[in-house]
């Protein structure tokens, strides 16, 4: 799955240590999610979108 969480949190200045503050995850969470080697759960996909104030389909793309 290919996302767009590390355009998304630079955009804002965050560092991946205050994303999974916010998310209340590990900062190794954040770094796995953004290099495509491991797909958050649902719910914690939910509060990416919510974080990031758009919609999953619009920060997660299946691989082509």
């Amino acid at each position: 799955m290919n996302n767009r969480i590390k355009v998304l949190r630079a955009e804002r200045d965050w560092s991946q240590a205050d994303l999974a503050d916010r998310l209340g995850v590990s900062r190794q969470t954040v770094i796995a999610i953004e290099k495509g080697k491991y797909d958050p759960s649902l719910p914690l996909a939910f509060s990416i979108a919510r974080t990031f104030g758009q919609a999953i389909e619009e920060i997660f793309t299946p691989d082509a």
